[in-house]
This record gives C-alpha cells, sequence and structure tokens, in this order.
C-alpha cells in the first residue's frame, strides 16, 4: 500500500480495524467510506462471520465512489497491521433494557454485560495487534475504556465519550437561536450518559455567550435549559423508539474520531481518557491524534458545574468497579 500524508506531513496510517458489526459499526464503516481518504484499509471482525462477510460485501460495493480503500472481513488474526481497531461490540441499549427514561442509571445498566464481552475480545485484540490505539464505542463507553486499559490496552484507549453529546447540545441550541450549530460553541464534559455535565457558563455564538441570547428571547431561561438537557440526555432513547437503534450520529462521529487519529491532527474535541486526578476515564477538552488523546485539559467551569463534574466522576468509578467485578478483575 502506498502512503498517504497527513496534517504533520507524516505519512498518513491505513489500516483501521473494527470489531463489532452491528448497527453502529456498520454506520461507522460506511462513515469511513464517504468521509474518504482516512484509511486504505477496513477489516471487520465479527462473532457472526457471516454477517461481518456480508457487511463487507455491501459495502465494496460503495469503496468506488471514494478514494481508494479495501473492505473485507476477517478473524481477530486480520487485524495485524492495524493502527487503530474501534471497538462497537456487545448489547446495544434496546436489547439490554437501557431504554427507561426514569431509570437513573441510563447506559450504565448495560455495563456488566459488556464488560463480559471486553473481558473475551479486548485481550484477543491486543494480542494481534498489540500497539494499536483503541476506541471505545459500545455503551457505557467510558468504564469500558478502563476495563480495556486493564485488560492490555494501556495508555492507548479512549472512548468516543460525549462528543455526540456536545454535538447534540450545539443542535439544540442553533435551533432555539436560529443560527447555524457549527457556529455554536458549547461542550458536554464527564460521562456519556445521565450524570453528564453541560457546560452551559461556556457555551456561545459569535462570542456572544448563549444564555444572554436567550435570556433576549422571552421564554424562561430556566425552562430552556430544562428542555434541552431532557433532550440530550434522553435523545438516544428518542431515537430508539424511532428506529431501534442510535447509529448514523456515533457512526459519523467515530469515523471523525479515526480521521484525527490517522491523520495526528492534535485535534482538540471533548472525548473521554484516562484521568489521574479524577482516578477514571472522562470526557474533557482533549488533544486527539497519532497513540489517542494526548492531552488533556479542563475547560472553563463555575463552581456548581464543576461540583457536577466531580458527582459524574465519582458515578464513573462506581461502575467501573462493576465492570471489573463482571469481567473477573476484582
Amino acid at each position: 500500500m502506498g502512503s498517504l500524508l497527513g496534517v504533520s506531513g507524516k505519512a498518513m496510517r491505513v489500516k483501521v480495524g473494527v470489531v463489532g458489526v452491528g448497527a453502529v459499526g456498520s454506520a461507522t464503516v460506511l462513515s469511513l467510506i464517504e468521509r474518504g481518504g482516512a484509511c486504505r484499509e477496513v477489516v471487520l471482525v465479527d462473532r457472526d462471520s457471516a454477517r461481518a462477510e456480508g457487511v463487507a460485501a455491501d459495502m465494496r460495493y460503495a469503496t468506488p465512489l471514494s478514494p481508494t480503500m479495501e473492505v473485507h472481513a476477517g478473524g481477530f488474526e486480520d487485524l495485524s497491521g492495524s493502527d487503530l481497531v474501534i471497538l462497537t461490540a456487545g448489547v446495544n441499549e434496546k436489547s439490554g433494557g437501557a431504554t427507561d427514561r426514569s431509570d437513573s442509571q441510563g447506559r450504565l445498566r448495560l455495563v456488566e454485560t459488556n464488560a463480559r464481552v471486553y473481558a473475551d475480545i479486548v485481550p484477543k485484540v491486543v494480542e494481534a495487534v498489540p500497539d494499536a490505539v483503541l476506541m471505545v464505542v459500545t455503551d457505557p463507553p467510558d468504564p469500558l475504556a478502563d476495563l480495556a486499559r486493564e485488560l492490555g490496552g494501556g495508555d492507548r484507549v479512549f472512548s468516543t465519550g460525549t462528543l455526540i453529546d456536545s454535538l447534540r447540545f450545539r443542535v439544540h441550541l442553533a435551533d432555539r437561536l436560529r443560527v447555524r450549530p457549527r457556529d455554536v460553541q458549547a461542550v458536554v464534559v464527564g460521562e456519556h450518559g445521565t450524570s453528564e455535565v453541560l457546560l452551559w457558563s461556556s457555551a456561545a455564538v459569535g462570542g456572544i455567550p448563549v444564555l444572554d441570547l436567550l435570556a433576549e428571547s422571552g421564554t424562561s431561561v430556566d425552562q430552556i435549559r430544562a428542555e434541552v438537557e431532557q433532550d440530550i440526555r434522553y435523545a438516544n432513547i428518542t431515537i430508539i423508539e424511532g428506529t431501534g437503534a442510535s447509529q448514523y450520529g456515533i457512526g459519523a462521529v467515530s469515523a471523525r474520531l479515526a480521521e484525527a487519529v490517522l491523520r495526528d491532527e492534535r485535534a482538540v474535541l471533548p472525548v473521554a481518557a484516562y484521568h489521574p486526578g479524577y482516578g477514571v476515564t472522562l470526557s474533557l477538552s482533549c488533544v486527539l491524534g497519532a497513540g489517542g488523546v494526548q492531552q488533556m485539559h479542563e475547560p472553563s467551569m463555575t463552581a456548581q458545574e464543576r461540583a457536577a463534574l466531580d458527582s459524574s466522576a465519582a458515578t464513573l468509578r462506581k461502575a467501573v468497579e462493576r465492570a471489573r467485578s463482571a469481567a473477573g478483575l476484582a
């Protein structure tokens, strides 16, 4: 395979593995194809090898529409040479019973079941490709990323974190302010889940605080905040109620994050990695490039937002213990 050049001028990495070819895994591969240019080869691994073969065949017919890319199915041994492995295997929220808005656990209800899946697959991935970056997408991604670190992934593990939540935040604010989502700056930190923290204090449009703009609308800002937070915290459930699976948004997010790693972009994005100060994997403002998360920074927060972030970290620490126990590590 010929090399490509990334934004840093280095030879761009060209091979990606996707483990788990369900709704999210398939959407991720399709997004990689549609975005084009991030990699030259994608290998699909699934416990149902016939499904992996079928998805690979279907995707191959789309590859002539994008820059040169080879998509094929294989086993864990075929991950060899991958610079990035995207982990999407496990039960989803619908099949795992995590679609009750009144359940404070949210997607953390899936942690034991999917921890057992990770206890099986992560050692096989690490054995096949010990130096690969591992991107955790399976719900709940943050405690599973901690588990993947312990199972052999080390510091090369990160999760998709709250990037999808931050995008949802921007979209809902844009709807209310009647501007383009890309012109809204807004970040969600902490858990990708019900304890996540929306940073209203720093949200802005063109340098103007969002809270000031909302105050001019004539509608109660507290009411708008409550509605937006409800929409974002339970967006996945709303999507599942309509389609059966939340897949396209997270698929696009996963493909975008793959680009940042493969091109060594050093892009600043709200993804999750292990933070020693919090003792857990959680989302902050991260510099993402070759090797995964290179730096983590805490955005500006009010005292109330910081307290909520501490609470979110505590929730995640408890979830990690549950994951370790289910995986037989406790």
